[in-house]
């Protein structure tokens, strides 16, 4: 399962030590009837610069067929010719031939939606980059409003009403994010909500919802206690099943991040003194106040009083602490990704006196970095073949990864010396300032492959598939698939595939040969019998880091564009069931396992690490440059 990183001890210090002087401070001396009770300062400005309400822009009517342009004309606009010099076509080369993928949407949810979204973000791209090329924007200022922030310190708030408030998250969330919000439950209920919701489909009035969260002290319809309830909600499926906490069925609550969906002390009655201290008392009314304590029942918020409440981003959910504890954990669901969220919403009975985003997702200023000659990449030759070819899997604001990736493994000797190449493979985002960030850096690196599509993870597979048309393209012996938080010892990897010495039929990873469909429509990685009818999967290696020979990628490529080729959403399963199907073909099949390939993070001794945040990573790449050899660092085990 996967972990949190970071921070968290000191986060929850800083919680309790603000929640401390809310109690103490606040409560006593109210000031007027502002929100903004405590003035805290980022950067030097206030983060909440409560202004008056707006009306939002007009929806454009989707009756108005004047102003439709058909999805067919919007998908040909991604590949059309565009006026690319040879070196910005160096991060398109699987681009084009990527141009049937509307053809194979079948077992891919919102596979259509994702091109054609794409197909709107590209073609804002296209002007922005042209706009640039024609000298409009050379303005500085207008370059570094959009450039993604790595905390806000403008919060851009905009008061909705007496009791709702919104924060714009120009770049989305990333694994680490976090939104801390101070507030105190006021009103006839305390009732409120928080909601992360992303940017509503074209000819869509309402955005979809990635995380409803939603406090009633009071209880609602299915109990009179003080709940919880999670949830998401899109246009297409409305509200999804409820999270609720404390849960009506707590046999069942399972573990995001290795975390509880619920904390089981949230609704218990709260652990009182002894009887013999309780009996010690003087006072008789004290007595009485302690023993009617003793049926009340912990819950994290409470009408009238301060908290510090604390979402979290995960890796397979949101966390959220309040004054210091955890309480609850919310697993992400089928395209709806932290990556998508635009805005924070709160609403309801709250006065709010702080709300902080900080861990964003940032690129890093190419014009401050020391060493940037030696994390560039070369334009890779089909005249001088690779021994080893490695596709990165990547999200477009996953700035801090691609760069943790350059600056460790991607300094191998193999790597350097051209013999191997790594590059990144990563989706378009819905949010322009991403895409024109992600565009530089595919410029400035020279190691981005863009992908036409926009980057759900349920469409993972079309990136294994353009991974082994362009190993094919240049012509790589082997052909390797990662992920941008796996850490990936080259040398190891060549060193297992020289002793192998098999360079035809090649699977190569740590194999698993007897795993069955999740048939649990709860689960993450749920298949239907429609997707795959058979009892169990045919062998297949875990995604973090696996090995295919020439001939397996380069029969994938061809497979696909004679129309030949089953989609299916589990990629690294995607790839076991190819093999199999070419096995059946007569194609002779070696099943390598690889039993130091970690998929759940870090073992002394690894040959691939996985769920390595940055940090985790310069760390084991420090211990190898130290001799220290492949040990793991922090609790990223």
């Amino acid at each position: 399962m996967k972990k949190l990183y970071g921070g968290v001890l000191v986060a929850s210090l800083f919680m309790l030590f603000m929640l401390m002087f809310l109690r103490n401070g606040i409560m006593k001396t109210p000031i007027g009837q502002g929100y903004l009770t405590i003035p805290i300062l980022v950067n030097g400005t206030n983060p909440l610069a409560w202004i008056n309400p707006t009306v939002p822009p007009a929806i454009q009517n989707p009756d108005d067929h004047s102003k439709v342009i058909s999805s067919d004309i919007l998908v040909s606009s991604l590949f059309a010719g565009s006026n690319f010099s040879e070196d910005e076509q160096q991060a398109l080369q699987t681009w084009n031939q990527l141009n049937h993928l509307i053809d194979h949407t079948q077992g891919l949810p919102s596979a259509a939606e994702a091109i054609k979204e794409a197909a709107s973000a590209w073609n804002s791209l296209i002007s922005s980059i042209e706009e640039q090329k024609q000298g409009r924007a050379n303005d500085s200022l207008r370059t570094k409003e959009k450039q993604c922030p790595h905390f806000l310190n403008n919060m851009n708030s905009t008061e909705l009403g007496n009791s709702s408030y919104k924060m714009q998250v120009p770049c989305g969330l990333t694994q680490g994010s976090s939104i801390t919000v101070i507030g105190i439950p006021n009103g006839l209920l305390g009732n409120f909500r928080i909601d992360l919701s992303g940017e509503p489909l074209p000819g869509e009035p309402d955005p979809p919802i990635i995380l409803h969260y939603n406090v009633r002290l009071h209880g609602d319809k299915i109990t009179e206690d003080p709940v919880i309830v999670q949830n998401t909600w899109t246009i297409a499926h409305d509200w999804g099943e409820e999270d609720r906490c404390p849960s009506p069925t707590p046999e069942k609550v399972e573990k995001v991040d290795e975390l509880e969906q619920c904390n089981k002390i949230v609704g218990k009655n709260i652990s009182q003194l002894h009887t013999a201290d309780m009996h010690s008392r003087a006072s008789r009314q004290s007595l009485a106040a302690e023993e009617q304590s003793i049926n009340r029942k912990y819950f994290p918020f409470k009408q009238g009083l301060p908290f510090v409440a604390t979402l979290r981003v995960g890796s397979e959910g949101i966390q959220m602490t309040v004054d210091g504890k955890h309480i609850t954990s919310f697993s992400f669901r089928e395209t709806l990704e932290p990556w998508l969220v635009s805005e924070i919403k709160i609403s309801g009975d709250l006065k709010l006196i702080s709300i902080l985003a900080s861990g964003l997702p940032t690129s890093e200023d190419s014009e401050h970095i020391i060493d940037l000659e030696s994390l560039k990449s070369s334009p890779i030759s089909a005249q001088t073949p690779l021994d080893l070819f490695i596709g990165v899997f990547s999200t477009a604001n996953n700035f801090k990864r691609r760069m943790a990736v350059r600056r460790t493994w991607m300094q191998y000797n193999a790597v350097r010396s051209n013999t191997t190449a790594v590059r990144f493979f990563v989706g378009l985002h819905k949010s322009p300032i991403v895409n024109e960030e992600l565009w530089r850096e595919a410029q400035t690196y020279g190691d981005v492959q863009l992908m036409p599509f926009v980057d759900y993870y349920s469409l993972i597979t079309w990136k294994t598939l353009a991974i082994c048309i362009f190993g094919t393209q240049v012509s790589a012996k082997f052909v390797m698939k990662t992920d941008d938080d796996a850490f990936v010892r080259v040398d190891e990897v060549l060193d297992s595939l020289h002793r192998i010495n098999v360079d035809h039929g090649l699977l190569y990873g740590l194999i698993n040969s007897d795993s069955k469909p999740h048939r649990n429509t709860d689960s993450k990685w749920y298949i239907s019998p429609e997707e795959w009818s058979e009892g169990t999967y045919p062998p297949w290696a875990h995604g973090p880091g696996y090995v295919v020979s020439h001939d397996i990628a380069r029969t994938v490529a061809k497979k696909f564009r004679e129309n030949h080729l089953k989609m299916f959403k589990l990629e690294d399963v995607a790839m076991g069931i190819w093999i199999a199907d070419m096995k059946k073909e007569g194609v002779e099949v070696r099943y390598e396992n690889e039993n130091r390939v970690y998929p759940e993070g870090c073992k002394d001794g690894y040959v691939v690490a996985h769920y390595q945040g940055p940090r985790e990573m310069l760390c084991l790449w420090q211990k190898l440059e130290e001799g220290k050899g492949a040990k793991c660092c922090g609790d990223r085990r």
